[in-house]
């Protein structure tokens, strides 16, 4: 028999649900672009992840607990969380530097950051290391993980609307719908998002480097060496993160701002 029967109170009851979430989660500003967004957790719930995960990953890592590469990590950082001012000034500021090949550094919502000491070469100066590390803390003053869950949930209630939808439906055509509307979430909805704030972290790291008195161009100097590291990176529609071309053309844009900074930096 073929089931093409929809229900809709399913999709009714989501779309309700949606609304519901989407007017009563909390709103935030980000203090740098007066982007206004909504988050699906608290500052509080943000930080305490944020130290269950950083606990995690040393737990499972090497630590460098002394030496110059480590000295230079934490001065960086301890530069760049003075630059984030009001969007920083509650995060407890922590770094570790770990024993690992990956080319790769975080920080976690709430100030926890990790740099895996094979990013240091790539690196290869410490307005460099500003570069990423200003990148990193600009994702977590940002909020954008607790954006990232709030953008989910609507994408869960949506999916499970649809399911009940679905349910009268003959299997493979359930399955084609599913997955027709999972990959458009994907693709159409959720790697936009996240490309745009890896812009907007850049946007707001190139400042924080600019205020903690780094040369802003280093940033340019630093994705050319990524972009001529990474030969695999994937087509820009088809990935989370911009393309380091689109990087190096925004960094550029918006050099002007940055070096009105960093020149004030250098007045002080």
């Amino acid at each position: 028999m073929n089931r093409t029967h929809i229900k809709w109170l399913p999709i009714f009851a989501a779309l309700l649900f949606i609304a519901y979430q989407y007017f009563t989660s909390e709103k935030f500003v980000n203090p740098e672009t007066g982007r206004k967004s909504h988050v699906g957790m608290s500052t509080q719930q943000e930080a305490a992840l944020g130290l269950q995960s950083y606990q995690q990953v040393l737990s499972q890592s090497e630590p460098i607990n002394s030496g110059p590469e480590l000295e230079m990590v934490q001065r960086v950082v301890k530069r760049l969380a003075a630059a984030t001012g009001d969007a920083g000034k509650d995060f407890d500021w922590q770094a570790s530097l770990v024993q690992s090949d990956q080319v790769n550094a975080f920080c976690l919502p709430g100030g926890k950051i990790v740099v895996y000491n094979g990013i240091l070469p790539v690196a290869n100066s410490e307005a460099a290391l500003a570069t990423v590390l200003g990148h990193e803390m600009a994702h977590a003053t940002s909020r954008h993980g607790a954006q990232r869950v709030f953008e989910q949930n609507l994408t869960q209630t949506a999916m499970a609307g649809l399911a009940g939808s679905l349910s009268d439906m003959d299997y493979e055509k359930q399955r084609a719908i599913m997955g027709a509307f999972g990959a458009g979430a994907q693709y159409g909805l959720l790697m936009p998002f996240s490309r745009n704030h890896e812009s907007e972290a850049d946007h707001i790291g190139l400042i924080y480097m600019a205020r903690a008195g780094y040369d802003p161009h280093e940033s340019i100097a630093f994705w050319k060496r990524m972009e001529q590291a990474n030969t695999s990176q994937p087509p820009q529609l088809l990935s989370d993160h911009p393309s380091h071309g689109t990087r190096i053309q925004q960094l550029e844009n918006w050099m002007p701002h940055a070096m009105e900074e960093y020149n004030k930096s250098q007045q002080r």
